[in-house]
């Protein structure tokens, strides 16, 4: 039987002891009669009475397809009697994605609704205002629903309302300490506040509670390295932004046209940093890669590069500047010029 690293983490909410106890009872029965107990968990491992909730805080380990699978549409069956909360679950093999799964609440409870449609709602340009209204409905539904305060935070802050985007952000943690949406919203408020080490302490929780696998890991690598860029941690802003920039993103990812210009922030660390032969090497695949989000004109790269190989001692620095000028690069030519 081939195994494959398997990562669950994640909780589901039923919101009273009647329907915990239904969705136990279910579960008992399905598990031994429809899938014999070849299953991934046994319910003790993931049924938490006094939550009321099912609860996987983050489960890597190896599984077989069959038993994955079983797994995953036994706790999505559990998933319909939900009030709140969400699940992900992944199977890979050498790096690559087999299987994804991601469960929460779909049922026609109107708690579930009305945060399914403040959740669709949020990045709609104009709807904030209902995203608030179907959010807020939610809450007063199952105040407990760390979720929707978590959406409510980002409409929040969409809307430039940062100290009640922080409250909400506060609420969802208070309810789930593995909120990583939440631990990254919060961490932009503090941006916003230019509380920049509590921002970096968030950014930290927001990669320690997801996994590789998702965008909000990489976004928020981005944005901590970028912090310690800013209070110039030379070291630890270059460990962020190296591992950001050796990640090859899908064109679908939203951290695909941030590669740019993460790898030339890593460059500038290096140049800091005195490492002038690998920042030759970083500047050299700037030139090379895809435009994305950068700003960065070609010229200026160029410049960066020339200044790398000047320190460095190489002899074609003064080319390289040369090119920078042609680039329309005047900060080139000044040093061209002054012999700098």
């Amino acid at each position: 039987m081939l195994l494959y690293k398997t990562i669950v983490q994640g909780r589901l909410e039923f919101g009273s002891d009647k329907t915990y106890n239904t969705v136990l009872t279910q579960f008992q029965n399905r598990a031994e009669g429809h899938y014999k107990n070849e299953l991934v968990f046994k319910e003790e491992d993931i049924f938490v009475h006094e939550e009321n909730a099912i609860v996987i805080p983050r489960f890597v380990g190896q599984a077989s397809e069959k038993w994955f699978k079983n797994t995953m549409i036994l706790i999505g069956y559990c998933a319909q009697f939900a009030v709140a909360g969400s699940l992900r679950a992944w199977m890979t093999n050498e790096g690559k994605i087999l299987h994804y799964f991601p469960i929460e609440p779909d049922s026609e409870k109107i708690v579930v609704q009305s945060y399914l449609k403040g959740k669709s709602l949020v990045k709609q340009k104009g709807k904030q205002d209902e995203a608030i209204e179907s959010l807020s409905k939610a809450i007063e539904k199952y105040d407990r629903h760390a979720q929707a305060y978590e959406r409510r935070g980002k409409v929040n802050f969409i809307l430039k309302k940062y100290h009640d985007a922080e409250r909400d952000y506060n609420k969802s943690l208070k309810i789930d300490d593995t909120n990583a949406h939440a631990y990254f919203g919060r961490a932009k408020v503090h941006c916003v506040n230019e509380k920049f080490d509590e921002a970096i302490e968030d950014f930290e929780k927001a990669l320690k509670t997801s996994v590789a696998l998702q965008p909000l890991y990489w976004k928020s690598r981005r944005r901590k390295g970028e912090l310690h860029m800013k209070l110039k941690q030379w070291d630890k802003a270059a460990f962020d932004l190296k591992l950001f920039g050796n990640r090859k993103f899908k064109e679908d990812d939203p951290n695909f046209p941030w590669h740019k210009t993460v790898l030339i922030n890593y460059g500038l660390v290096l140049l800091e940093q005195e490492e002038y032969l690998t920042a030759i090497q970083i500047f050299d695949r700037c030139l090379e890669a895809e435009e994305g989000n950068n700003k960065v004109s070609r010229g200026v790269i160029l410049r960066y590069l020339g200044i790398a190989k000047k320190r460095a001692g190489k002899k074609d620095f003064k080319k390289i500047l040369k090119l920078a000028v042609e680039e329309g690069d005047k900060v080139a030519a000044n040093i061209l010029k002054e012999g700098k």
